[in-house]
């Protein structure tokens, strides 16, 4: 069993700690909520919203947790200086007379942490091999005793060892370190709170049968049996109506978090499950199930929820564990424990999200030893398929190989292509909630794309593009910003702004409400600022998809990173260059990558079109999306800020819609006042042109937008053999209030 041997998350001796940014912050007051509504702890949910608050009734649950300013790091993405391989890696466990063998992801090596028995010269076997030290990052983690630290730390620690004569290190050396007393306070509430709603849940089968029936079947897990339930440990909180699932782990193998999955009904009939976790997702690294898998099994199931793995294991009978976090991120801490594994089956559940995030975990665990579950009507999630009554051993089997070779076949390209066209919505990405006309033109935001912005100098780039990516965010994008014009501080302000509708200068008495729901986003920045070498930018990015499963990363702007390079090459050759290697990112990590660029200086009474991107014309050829931002500056009235896609290489539709700027809540997305429509234009019979955006022909698409009844044509193209017929008028935004006279706030 491994119950011993569970994740823990110590704070090494040998690392430096912070500070709280404030000595006399002030607590936040008790939270309580409602039984009808989902508590205002962190959470996260598979259709991100932002948290609301819930005024306090005489049926609510106290919930003990307060929160303290405090510096957090791990939303700041900084590369180390020196980056280590693992041939760095390699090479000095050599010269430390350190045997290691060779795992998937990590490199096995005898703990030092543990005291060796007396007589026990000569290599040890490799069933003692507990420390696993990963192969990209250098992090260990003795499954032993839950030492964990950076590779610094670890070499630290056998540097002392050396030098003081030493043959293993005590970890209470490294677990007894005491953490600030702001951080105490936070961990001893969150584990009374923890303890509180574990003792006041019961198992379901100490509840009647009908009231079990009726939880089950809320939250359709009605083939599930009792003795399932109760093998897991899985109980039902009566005051919230939730599911609890456990997090045993540490030395002692104790209770140390617990998931909450809530189910509630929409005006339109659908059930939406909602995830708290004590404590936040950011500390929350658990394998549900994890403690149910012998040392000895070789093979497992990796499953994106905790019915899902319930449903693998009463069906096959095969070990299986749950991510804590879902499709959204697969932590590198947990890496070590799926390392005993031979084989590891990838069933995340049943749309293409879940197929896309099976093909991107199965690297950090290893192509080799990895099988994916193709997801279709035959083959949904773990918990329908038991539901459906289909064969959940015959799907495992069937699984297939997640290593491929450089050249295929259309038959292996199959399914994937039915795939396609069987989900087109899911295909089509994440859609926008702000920006509904575009997601009506670009259909959604996918990975593995390269997207070019651009718009004139001073028309709001930056803060139209943080919204952009704020929308994105909230919708459960993890997002990567490497901001090098303004610093991180005022960017973060921009989009807590933009993330609370409104001025929190003078509300500061929001601030802290605003700032925990804000800090819940899956949102990192890089500690770039200026002038930046592209191959420490690229770096960076490649360690943040790793840690961080980033699927967004933006880059504000490309010339910053044009000034760090060789002068004697021509600059428009190293902007190229700047342009290939983001271009190659974007497709071999499957991240979606927007850079934005500056225009060419044109005259004010013009508008931009995608010549007008500086450079030569590899940033429109490369990017799959162009989008321009337009600005009438000798216009003060509304409409005088437009968005343009310019190119759109995943379906062809081009088109423009306005915008309004308030300056209040620094938005675009604000409603227009008044009818604005948008029209599209699109020839019967594409042809063909060098730039326009089409799916593979490149077809030419001419859009039109109606302004205050004054036409304007975008994109002007050479007519058709066959005259064109014009596509029915789609609505714009919706009427509303303006914006503040004088817009203004120009990045």
């Amino acid at each position: 069993m491994w119950t011993s041997v569970c994740l823990r998350r110590a704070t090494c001796l040998l690392r430096v700690a912070g500070g709280c940014s404030s000595k006399h912050a002030p607590q936040r007051c008790l939270s309580t909520f409602p039984l009808n509504r989902q508590p205002p702890w962190s959470f996260h949910s598979r259709a991100f919203a932002a948290p609301q608050y819930y005024a306090t009734k005489r049926t609510s649950v106290l919930l003990n947790l307060c929160r303290n300013f405090k510096k957090d790091t791990k939303s700041i993405v900084d590369f180390p200086l020196s980056p280590v391989t693992v041939t760095d890696i390699k090479h000095y466990l050599r010269s430390k007379d350190i045997p290691f063998h060779d795992g998937h992801s990590c490199l096995h090596a005898p703990s030092i942490f543990c005291e060796q028995p007396p007589g026990g010269a000569g290599v040890p076997g490799r069933d003692s091999f507990f420390l696993f030290i990963d192969k990209t990052t250098g992090q260990f983690l003795c499954m032993e005793t839950g030492v964990e630290g950076s590779w610094e730390d670890l070499q630290d620690c056998l540097e002392v060892m050396q030098k003081e004569g030493q043959t293993f290190m005590h970890p209470n050396v490294l677990l007894g370190y005491p953490a600030s007393l702001e951080e105490q306070e936070e961990k001893e509430m969150e584990l009374k709170e923890v303890q509180r709603i574990w003792s006041s849940a019961v198992p379901l089968s100490d509840l009647p049968d009908e009231d079990a029936q009726v939880i089950k079947t809320m939250f359709s897990i009605g083939k599930l049996t009792n003795a399932t339930l109760k093998k897991f440990g899985v109980r039902f909180f009566k005051p919230t109506k939730s599911l609890v699932f456990p997090w045993f782990g540490g030395r002692d193998s104790s209770l140390r978090g617990v998931k909450l999955l809530s189910a509630a009904s929409t005006d339109a009939g659908q059930v939406v499950y909602t995830e708290a976790t004590i404590p936040r997702p950011s500390s929350y690294h658990n394998l549900f199930g994890l403690p149910l898998v012998g040392r000895k099994d070789s093979e497992v199931v990796l499953t994106g929820r905790e019915v899902d793995s319930m449903a693998v294991s009463q069906a096959t009978g095969l070990p299986s564990v749950a991510l804590p976090r879902g499709v959204s991120c697969l932590p590198p801490a947990l890496l070590p424990y799926l390392e005993q594994f031979r084989r590891v089956t990838l069933w995340l559940g049943g749309d293409m999200r879940s197929w896309e995030a099976s093909k991107i975990f199965s690297r950090k665990l290893g192509l080799k030893r990895c099988s994916l579950v193709r997801p279709g009507d035959y083959q949904p999630s773990p918990a329908e398929a038991l539901a459906q009554g289909r064969n959940l051993t015959r799907i495992v089997k069937s699984s297939i190989p997640a290593a491929h070779k450089s050249i295929v076949s259309f038959k292996q390209l199959r399914d994937d292509v039915f795939g396609e066209l069987a989900n087109t919505e899911q295909v089509a990405g994440v859609k926008w909630t702000r920006f509904p006309d575009l997601t009506k033109i670009l259909k959604g935001h996918r990975k593995g794309e390269l997207t070019v912005f651009t718009g004139p100098t001073g028309s709001g780039k930056t803060t139209f593009i943080s919204e952009y990516a704020l929308d994105l965010s909230m919708n459960g994008v993890n997002t990567l910003w490497g901001s090098f014009e303004i610093n991180n501080v005022r960017l973060a302000k921009i989009m807590l702004t933009q993330f609370s509708l409104q001025r929190l200068e003078d509300n500061l008495e929001q601030y802290d409400t605003w700032a925990d729901r804000f800090e819940e986003l899956p949102l990192y920045f890089m500690t770039f600022h200026g002038q930046q070498n592209i191959k420490t930018v690229l770096e960076t990015m490649q360690h943040a998809v790793y840690l961080y499963d980033i699927s967004h990363v933006i880059i504000d702007n490309l010339q910053f990173m044009m000034g760090q390079e060789n002068l004697s090459v021509d600059k428009f050759a190293v902007q190229d260059h700047i342009i290939g290697a983001f271009r190659k990112f974007a497709t071999h990590s499957s991240c979606h990558v927007t850079l934005i660029i500056h225009p060419r200086k044109e005259e004010d009474d013009k508008e931009l079109q995608t010549a007008s991107i500086f450079g030569t014309a590899k940033a429109s050829q490369e990017a799959d999306n162009v989008l321009i931002l337009q600005e009438k500056k000798l216009v003060t009235c509304p409409g005088r800020r437009s968005l343009q896609v310019a190119k759109n290489r995943f379906d062809g539709d081009v088109g423009i819609f306005p915008l309004e700027f308030n300056k209040t809540s620094l938005t675009f997305s604000s409603p227009l006042k008044g009818k604005q429509k948008l029209r599209k234009v699109k020839p019967e019979k594409m042809g063909t042109a060098e730039e326009g955006g089409g799916a593979g022909a490149g077809g030419a698409v001419e859009e039109e937008v109606v302004l205050g009844g004054r036409k304007e044509k975008k994109e002007k193209v050479e007519k058709p053999a066959k005259a064109s017929k014009t596509a029915k008028a789609v609505k714009g935004a919706a009427s509303g209030r303006n914006s503040p006279k004088g817009e203004g706030e120009n990045l």
